[in-house]
């Protein structure tokens, strides 16, 4: 499979057997802090960082997969142009209905009795756009998750727009409750993978991911998953965009609070994660507002620093980061010298 994959332009790295999440770093890495696109393991061909390990190199796959035959398939949803909508079925206390749909006032009259997952906001989207249900789209591939949840795979065919990550969970960037977006920044697990609790199994006979449909495109950018395109510049970090003196005296005063929220990749539990991880994300809320940083550029650096330290728990660490975000913005942060 990860060799088919590849051969689509698709980049892949190893799950950890039986399960659904990255294979682990190499000891290094574990307990080292550096920013996972600039790893050397990369040039030594290991997979460390997940989907930063991402490669449609032949040679490569083959030494990942003879060295651990029974590890599963990630693929990188970012260079592959993919947008993959993943609808979950979790039993979860459902929000009041002003969060359902993030931007969409659902009336009073409307009758949500029964609504208890992403397959219903889901359902309930396409009805307000009046479109089809993506859930029931056969003409892309769709794939049954262990948990009784659904992959919808869509390529985004407009190179120009890139769209990111998100989780169902987010109040203000999600599509809809329990609906996640996995786009660049992000991984899906691929067809075929068995985990513990079963296998990735695709539905009815198409394979090939269909055109993202238009009004999902739209839906995408009114509810903030287009990013800027970043183009690379010269300089030791050449994935960032030029920053003037003034972001670039708040990113120094923000990156210490990040490198906190790094460091405790090196241990499991213990470290204060989530206070740590409150804090910058809250600092870099007040900078944001005050106009010191792009709060866009900010979430994902402490996505990023998240996502490294605890990469098992995505959805909880964006819902951390976006309430912090949220918090900080109401208190607009003039640090000293930066004013």
């Amino acid at each position: 499979m990860a060799r088919w994959l590849a051969g689509r332009q698709w980049p892949v790295h190893p799950l950890a057997p039986g399960r659904k999440t990255p294979a682990a770093n190499c000891e290094q890495c574990r307990v080292r802090s550096h920013d996972p696109s600039s790893c050397p393991c990369h040039a030594q061909g290991k997979w460390c960082h997940g989907f930063h390990s991402a490669t449609t190199d032949l040679a490569l796959i083959d030494a990942w997969w003879s060295r651990e035959p029974r590890a599963g398939v990630g693929v990188s949803c970012g260079p592959a142009h993919l947008v993959v909508l993943d609808v979950d079925a979790h039993a979860a206390q459902v929000p009041d209905r002003d969060r359902l749909l993030p931007g969409i006032r659902i009336p009073e009259q409307v009758n949500l009795e029964g609504l208890a997952s992403g397959f219903d906001t889901l359902a309930l989207l396409a009805a307000y756009r009046q479109k089809p249900n993506p859930a029931e789209d056969e003409s892309t591939l769709r794939v049954r998750t262990p948990s009784g949840g659904l992959h919808i795979w869509y390529v985004n065919s407009e190179p120009a727009v890139r769209y990111r990550s998100s989780t169902g969970s987010s109040p203000r960037t999600a599509l809809a409750w329990q609906v996640d977006v996995r786009a660049h920044g992000g991984y899906i697990v691929a067809p075929r993978t068995r985990t513990a609790a079963g296998v990735y199994t695709p539905l009815g006979a198409v394979r090939d991911p269909a055109p993202l449909p238009a009004w999902l495109a739209a839906e995408l950018a009114r509810t903030g998953h287009v990013t800027p395109r970043v183009f690379p510049v010269p300089g030791p970090r050449p994935h960032r965009p030029t920053r003037t003196p003034r972001t670039v005296g708040a990113q120094a005063f923000l990156q210490p609070l990040i490198e906190t929220v790094r460091a405790c990749a090196a241990q499991a539990e213990g470290t204060g994660f989530t206070e740590k991880l409150n804090r910058a994300a809250f600092t870099a809320g007040g900078l944001a507002a005050a106009g010191h940083l792009n709060q866009a550029e900010a979430r994902q650096e402490l996505a990023e620093a998240a996502h490294y330290a605890r990469p098992h728990q995505n959805r909880r660490n964006e819902s951390i980061i976006d309430a912090a975000l949220s918090a900080g913005a109401s208190r607009p942060f003039h640090p000293k010298g930066l004013a």
